[in-house]
């Protein structure tokens, strides 16, 4: 039944691979742990000893617990549509309450010292001085700050991704669902002149169909490599605090978008968000921005806390 359900969220809701790795994981320990017989049947008892077992001989975190029975969840839902549990136990078991964490970004400051330090890498003229590897870690962490794309997503893009004429870049993201995301001049000319980079390492053009990022071996990129490019990268500088990750840079750029004064609906269709609640939690770091706001519009903080003007 687990394989079953695994083809299911693969092929019909179109998981990512680690995502579907992590679920049969999850699903073989609570089976193993809970001795489920052939025909299925999971109580609520059953899941409530797995939750305990988790926090307390585990030693799993709240967030990772809900994870589990979110994961539970999921299988037993699939195990009403097959018909074969009537109701969904998960339901009636309460969960761990965690502690809601907000966003890490990078400063603007802090950006914008990276960027500056690093544009001599851009350079059209520097091009024959500047080395392969050194380019396309900076062009890593152009795209994802500049477009807020997901790890994953970076690593699927392809050469036909990038539209220079229109500026825009096409990517592949959750739930198989292609969105349009808009690119600044700068880095359509950073990416134009990686792509030449490329062409002259391999020594001839490339199809649309290939990667658009590649290791000096003209490798796909994998996950574990676009996380070192952005820890080496960032790592330099001493300004940049925190950690270095792809997801930090994607939460730097909705919170900078927000604080310029976009709205949520248009953020969420830039990030791939399935609903608008996943883009809210970047409201929380703008409070520094509503702060000012709210100092410099209502009538009493203008006024120092008082109506009227002062002796």
């Amino acid at each position: 039944m687990i394989d079953r359900y695994i083809d299911y969220i693969t092929s019909v809701r179109r998981y990512s691979p680690r995502t579907c790795a992590i679920y049969r994981e999850v699903l073989e320990e609570f089976t193993d742990f809970s001795g489920i017989s052939d025909d299925w049947t999971i109580t609520p008892v059953q899941i409530r000893n797995y939750e305990v077992w988790l926090m307390d001989d585990k030693g799993k975190s709240p967030r990772t617990v809900n994870l589990c029975l979110s994961v539970l969840s999921g299988f037993c839902k699939f195990l009403m549509k097959e018909k074969v549990l009537e109701s969904n136990p998960v339901r009636l078991v309460s969960r761990p309450k965690m502690e809601k964490r907000l966003p890490e970004f990078y400063k603007e400051e802090e950006m914008k010292q990276y960027f500056e330090s690093t544009e001599y890498i851009t350079d059209e003229d520097n091009e024959d001085i500047v080395n392969y590897s050194t380019r396309l870690r900076r062009l890593i962490v152009s795209i994802l700050q500049g477009t807020g794309i997901r790890r994953s997503e970076l690593i699927s893009l392809t050469i036909g991704s990038f539209d220079k004429s229109r500026k825009v870049l096409r990517v592949h993201g959750k739930g198989d669902k292609i969105r349009e995301i808009p690119l600044i001049s700068s880095l359509c000319n950073e990416i134009s002149l990686y792509l030449h980079s490329v062409e002259s390492l391999e020594g001839g053009c490339r199809l649309a169909s290939e990667p658009l990022l590649v290791t000096k071996n003209g490798k796909k990129l994998y996950p574990v490599f676009v996380d070192r490019a952005v820890k080496e990268e960032l790592g330099k500088f001493t300004g940049i605090t925190g950690r270095k990750s792809p997801h930090v840079l994607r939460h730097t750029l909705a919170t900078g978008l927000l604080n310029e004064g976009a709205d949520l609906n248009s953020i969420k269709e830039l990030l791939g968000h399935s609903s608008l609640a996943a883009t809210q939690v970047y409201t929380h770091n703008s409070i520094e921005k509503l702060k000012t706001v709210y100092n410099n519009a209502h009538p009493r903080a203008k006024r120092g806390g008082n109506y009227g003007d002062k002796d």
